[in-house]
């Protein structure tokens, strides 16, 4: 999986993230986790394995299966929002995931 491994939005504002994933994986749940350790971070929002948007709070989610990407949104930035994030789609045996490290700008 590719994505952009830093993103930047700013107060009040919102941001996205582009995560990419192979062909193949195209109806599995992805999920957008938050916190520096993969091991147990809190999965905000998840896809239900369709190209349906998946709405959490204050953050989306949706999966576009022609292009293999799903595009997290998030909205109403604050400052604690900057932390480490994971862009991940949920297997059997350990999930799928990479790390992007969001910034919040003044």
């Amino acid at each position: 999986m590719a994505v952009s491994n830093a993103v930047n939005g700013p107060v009040r504002g919102s941001l996205t993230v582009q995560c990419r994933y192979e062909p193949g994986w195209e109806t599995y749940k992805k999920w957008w986790c938050r916190g520096a350790n993969w091991d147990n971070c809190r999965i905000l929002v998840k896809t239900n394995g369709s190209g349906e948007k998946a709405k959490g709070n204050q953050v989306s989610i949706q999966d576009n299966q022609k292009m293999h990407t799903f595009t997290v949104t998030m909205e109403e930035l604050r400052w604690n929002d900057a932390d480490t994030y994971w862009c991940g789609i949920e297997k059997s045996g350990t999930d799928l995931g990479v790390k992007v490290k969001v910034t919040i700008d003044p």
